[in-house]
C-alpha cells in the first residue's frame, strides 16, 4: 500500500507542474521544475531554473550543475537519483533574463508553494540553500546582509542547512576571492553530503 503522504507529493507535484500563476510575467509558456521524492535525503533549494533547465526539464542540467556536482563529490547518476536529491528552487519556472543575467525568481512562487511542499518531504537530512533568495527564504533573520557574508558563517547555521554561493561560471571571481570556501567549506560539505545519504 502506497503511504498517503506519497500519493500527496505525487499530487502536488503534478499541481505544480500545472501552475499558470505567473504565465502572464513570463517571456515564454510556464515549464515548472521540481525533482522530488519522498525518500530524498537533501533538498538543494536554489534561485530558478536557467535557460538550458528549462528547455531540458532537468534541473542543474548546465555548467552549474557540473560545478556542484563536483562541490558535493557526486556523479551524475547519484544526484539525479531521486531516492538521493530533491531539487525545489525558489521559483520553478524560468524567470529570462535581462542584459544577459537570469532574473530574480518570480515572487509569487515560493510562497505559494513551498508551505505545501516542503512538509512532505520528511527525509530530508541537510538542505543546501544555495544564493541569497533560498538563503532568505530558509534562514530568515539569520541571514546576514549579503551572501558572502551569510556562506562565511555556515558554521553558524544548524548542521542540518549549508549556505553556498551559485556555482555559476559568475562567480568565479568570488571563489578566487575567498580561498577559505574550497579550503574549509567544501570539505565540510562533502562530509555532511556523504553523512546524509549514508
Amino acid at each position: 500500500m502506497v503511504p498517503a503522504r506519497v500519493t500527496k507529493l505525487t499530487s502536488l507535484v503534478a499541481e505544480i507542474r500545472a501552475c499558470r500563476v505567473c504565465a502572464e510575467a513570463l517571456p515564454h509558456e510556464p515549464r515548472p521544475v521540481v525533482w522530488v521524492d519522498a525518500r530524498a535525503r537533501i533538498l538543494i533549494a536554489g534561485q530558478a531554473p536557467g535557460r538550458r533547465v528549462h528547455e531540458s526539464g532537468v534541473p542543474w542540467d548546465d555548467p552549474s550543475g557540473d560545478r556542484l556536482r563536483d562541490w558535493m563529490q557526486l556523479d551524475r547518476a547519484a544526484f539525479y537519483d531521486k531516492s538521493n536529491i530533491a531539487v525545489a528552487a525558489m521559483g520553478f519556472c524560468y524567470p529570462g533574463t535581462v542584459k544577459g543575467a537570469d532574473l530574480p525568481p518570480r515572487p509569487e512562487c515560493a510562497p505559494l508553494w513551498r508551505p505545501k511542499l516542503l512538509p512532505l518531504l520528511k527525509n530530508v537530512r541537510l538542505t543546501l540553500l544555495v544564493g541569497t533568495y533560498a538563503q532568505r527564504y530558509h534562514l530568515g533573520d539569520a541571514a546576514k546582509p549579503s551572501l558572502g557574508e551569510t556562506v562565511r558563517a555556515w558554521r553558524d547555521y544548524p548542521p542540518e542547512v549549508m549556505p553556498l554561493p551559485h556555482p555559476s561560471w559568475r562567480n568565479t571571481g568570488w571563489l578566487k576571492r575567498n580561498p577559505w570556501f574550497e579550503r574549509d567549506l567544501l570539505p565540510e560539505l562533502r562530509r555532511r553530503v556523504s553523512s546524509a545519504l549514508h
